[in-house]
């Protein structure tokens, strides 16, 4: 079947073990879910996308909300589809009209809707595509809008998503998500970038002539990690490339003059999982430079706004709202907050005038707010979620090993007896250039209801963000490169006696999970260590060899491994869990989607059946119709029952 909804692609992160999956809840505990939130260019307004779960299983459907961005109070709603989900909603640049698209993945269908942002309730339909469509965007003059759209889409947008089914001749036809334009008036859609190109993101330039954008010709899913700087015409849909940088790229944007282009480059796992150091490129093209080499964080955002560029970034443990010279990186901080906060396009959104922004906010005992004001005094502006109680006690820990700073987030009972030492679960984050950020943790089967469930049975959750992660630069993100499972896992290791130091753990009884990245390091875990006593992995890696020549995403790997499989298949070798399978002890359930792009069954599969063959208990679950994340609230209830079951089998006293 193909899936026709919008899906971003979050390489090797989480689905299930991170992130706000609501899934009931009766109306006191029920979270308010805010995303893609937009400041309007005066400051003014915000809007966002609204949600509360129904429960009985069904997915929540979200609202088009604008809000007063002093008292929070709405000012006006959009639902033109019960049926559809949204797109991150765009303000035209005078402030009174939103552009999103709907998507209705039962039609197969997406369109580009307009409304006046002072008028709740009324939508026009401006294009349809049929296939995919997102991120719309307004020109500078207001009076077009172009979106990214993929006509007769094969599967969902982004590589986390369910594959199409493997049949027929293979890689003859690939999906090519292309910019289109549309007047604002009304009129025809016209696919203007060229179709053997997929372009992943991009932005008007300041004159309204053409757009910057990434891209790479061939399959969308695997070649964004080779994608180039590119400038597309908006009359004749030429594209010419402004530069090849020798590292991923995000969130290009044209400097108000159309001279310079500002990026965010650095070794990523994949499009959506920003991070990097700020560059700049002349818009004619040349040679990028990097403006903020040695930055001790990691930037996810960026946002020009007169001569300079607004940032936001990871840095240690907070989310921090940086302005940055671009002539000489010098920076100078306007925010930092140890929560984790997002918005329509990164993790902040802010005014014309650079002033004020918004964003949602949340931390790990504190459900999700809407903030919005001057960057230096933000405060939350929503209080639907006031009302929901922590549900754990959190301990941020910090600890050397190996002349790094490595820190972690430990969630354990808020009520602790006294004497006793708890089990404890670590879980290793996707990526691996990501990071474990704080997320609240909320009653029911809500706000990760494992992580909730496993602390309310007595265990300790253990978040570490190892060398490889964000939040301390680039030196920090790439100290992993060909060394997977190395000196990561000897920073876990460390961390957990950090941990053990710090709160009454009880070490003899400690499990290891995790998703995709989390997945293979659970997997190189009990085969390099005998200190966890059970373990859950989800998407695993087992074996680099074959999973280069199966999994649809193999451009990814030259930037980690410095080469491919054929090249330098001994450091490929060395680093897979497979080869070390003989000192397994550990019982591990294992866990994956059947049509899993990223990391594929036959991975799972593999290092299942090495652990029957040494007599290791384990238990392999493929979820029929899933990709890359697990979705289905069915297969969500089932794997978290597997999980509590199989730790609680061989944890237990």
């Amino acid at each position: 079947m193909q899936a026709k909804a919008i899906a971003q692609s979050v390489f090797l992160a989480s689905a299930i073990f991170s992130g706000a999956v609501a899934q009931a809840g009766s109306s006191g505990t029920a979270i308010r879910d805010y995303r893609a939130v937009a400041i309007s260019p005066a400051g003014d307004r915000v809007v966002s996308l609204e949600s509360i779960d129904p429960g009985n299983g069904k997915r929540p459907h979200p609202t088009v909300v604008v809000r007063d961005a002093a008292s929070g109070a709405i000012v006006a709603e959009f639902d033109p589809c019960g049926t559809c989900s949204y797109d991150k909603p765009a303000w035209s640049p005078d402030g009174k009209a939103l552009a999103f698209v709907a998507s209705d993945s039962r039609a197969g269908s997406a369109a580009l809707q307009v409304a006046q942002a002072a008028v709740g309730g009324k939508t026009r339909v401006l294009a349809t595509v049929q296939g995919v469509a997102s991120s719309a965007r307004w020109s500078p003059d207001g009076r077009t809008l172009a979106l990214l759209a993929t006509p007769n889409a094969r599967k969902e947008t982004g590589a986390t998503a369910a594959g199409a089914r493997q049949v027929g001749e293979i890689g003859v036809e690939e999906d090519a998500q292309r910019i289109a334009t549309v007047p604002a008036d009304g009129g025809a859609l016209r696919l203007l970038s060229p179709d053997d190109t997929f372009i992943y993101e991009y932005d008007w330039t300041p004159d309204g002539k053409g757009f910057i954008a990434t891209s790479a010709k061939g399959n969308g899913d695997n070649n964004w990690w080779v994608a180039k700087l590119s400038y597309i015409d908006a009359g004749s849909g030429a594209l010419r490339i402004v530069a090849h940088p020798g590292t991923q790229l995000n969130t290009p944007r044209v400097s108000p003059d159309g001279r310079t282009v500002a990026f965010i480059g650095g070794l990523m796992s994949d499009f959506g999982s920003v991070g990097g150091d700020i560059y700049t490129v002349p818009l004619a093209g040349g040679e990028p430079a990097n403006m903020t080499p040695g930055f001790k964080g990691t930037f996810n955002t960026l946002a020009w706004r007169g001569r300079n560029l607004l940032a936001n970034a990871l840095v240690g443990d907070k989310s921090s709202v940086l302005s940055v010279d671009p002539a000489n990186g010098r920076h100078v901080t306007l925010r930092a907050v140890a929560a984790s906060t997002s918005a329509a396009d990164g993790r902040m959104s802010f005014s014309a005038d650079g002033s004020k922004a918004a964003a949602a906010q949340e931390d790990f005992e504190h459900a999700a707010a809407i903030v919005a004001g001057p960057i230096a005094a933000m405060r939350a502006i929503t209080d639907d979620n006031a009302h929901l109680q922590p549900q754990v006690a959190v301990q941020n820990i910090s600890w050397q090993n190996e002349g790094f700073n490595v820190q972690g987030w430990l969630l354990g009972p808020r009520d602790k007896a006294a004497g006793r030492k708890y089990p404890m679960i670590v879980q290793v984050h996707g990526g691996p250039a990501a990071a474990a950020s704080p997320r609240y943790i909320a009653p029911g089967e809500q706000g990760n209801p494992l992580v909730r469930e496993l602390v309310e049975k007595g265990y300790y959750v253990f978040m570490p963000n190892p060398r490889g992660s964000f939040g301390q630069g680039q030196a920090f993100a790439r100290a992993n490169r060909r060394d997977f499972g190395g000196g990561d896992l000897r920073d876990i290791l460390a961390g957990i006696d950090a941990v053990a130091a710090a709160a009454k753990v009880d070490t003899s009884r400690m499990g290891l999970m995790g998703h995709s990245y989390g997945g293979f390091m659970t997997m190189w875990g009990v085969t390099h260590s005998q200190r966890f006593k059970a373990a859950v992995a989800g998407a695993g890696i087992a074996n680099w060899i074959s999973y280069y020549g199966q999994n649809g995403i193999d451009q990814w790997m030259i930037p980690f491994f410095g080469a491919s499989a054929y090249d330098d298949p001994a450091i490929y070798r060395q680093l897979s869990p497979i080869e070390s399978i003989k000192v397994a002890r550990t019982p591990t359930l294992i866990y994956v989607g059947e049509r899993d792009v990223e990391c594929p069954p036959a991975q799972s599969m593999e290092f299942w059946h090495g652990l029957k063959a040494m007599g290791v208990p384990t238990s392999l679950v493929i979820y029929e119709g899933e990709g890359h994340s697990i979705r289905k609230p069915d297969h969500q209830r089932d794997l978290r029952k597997r999980t509590i079951e199989w730790f609680g089998r061989y944890l237990g006293e």
